[in-house]
């Protein structure tokens, strides 16, 4: 019986953005709807698992399907990581 992954990595879904980050790390950039507040999109390193996920809010007019890759690796270094608030 082949083994299961502890950890799966999720997959890009329709709509999803992939891109290499400056060190070739391939990264997804997803937006997620907020209905009360504003968007946010959401980095996850889909290459190297030990990267945190990020976000940060969604300007209203960005388009993740029609950014360019620079634009994505800007956002993403600008975007602080996410963690357990305590």
């Amino acid at each position: 019986m082949p083994r299961r992954p502890i950890h799966s990595t999720p997959a890009a879904q329709p709509g999803d953005r992939l891109f290499n980050d400056a060190a070739g790390r391939l990264w997804c950039a997803a937006r997620e709807r907020a209905v009360r507040s504003s968007d946010a999109v959401v980095f996850t390193c889909l290459s190297d698992a030990r990267q945190k996920s990020r976000a940060l809010a969604a300007a209203g007019d960005l388009e993740l399907s029609e950014a360019r890759d620079d634009l994505l690796r800007t956002l993403l270094v600008q975007a602080p990581r996410l963690g357990r608030l305590t």
